[in-house]
């Protein structure tokens, strides 16, 4: 969904926006956030000895599921006319069901609150990560942006 003001985008406060398109956690994508983070646990990047453990299988580290959540909800939703978008921050972030290696992915958006601030406008929105075929979402966060003119 693009939105074509600021003002548009106020009005979408309380609704859900989306969801994005599916997106495979595969065990590459979760060697190379390990090497980003320098977070090498097994549990994450030896997946012989992972087989071993509680899921079977490597799992992705919870920050990287947190970190899709960029691409995921910009398939979701934009806004033209303005200069610049930014991260604000993070309030409650909850990881509720481990992403397993080979998982499909995706972000549901809801448009939770807007409010003006100087020079733009502030948002939360709660996203809740999904995993295919599981009953409880991987994470929900709720993603602070601001907006600027």
């Amino acid at each position: 969904m693009i939105f074509d003001s600021l003002d548009e985008l106020a009005r979408a406060a309380g609704t859900e926006l989306g969801v994005s398109d599916w997106l495979v956690v595969d065990q590459q994508r979760i060697d190379r956030f390990a090497d980003a983070t320098d977070d090498h646990q097994w549990i994450h990047v030896d997946p012989e000895r992972a087989a071993t453990a509680q899921f079977g299988r490597t799992v992705a580290h919870g920050f990287l599921t947190l970190a899709l959540i960029a691409p995921m909800t910009q398939q979701v939703m934009g806004v033209d006319g303005v200069s610049m978008v930014i991260n604000y921050g993070l309030d409650r972030v909850r990881f509720i069901t481990p992403v397993t290696v080979g998982s499909r992915v995706r972000a549901r958006v809801e448009l939770t609150t807007a409010q003006a601030v100087p020079g733009g406008l502030q948002v939360t929105r709660t996203v809740t990560v999904e995993v295919e075929g599981a009953p409880k979402p991987a994470c929900v966060a709720e993603s602070l942006l601001r907006y600027v003119r």
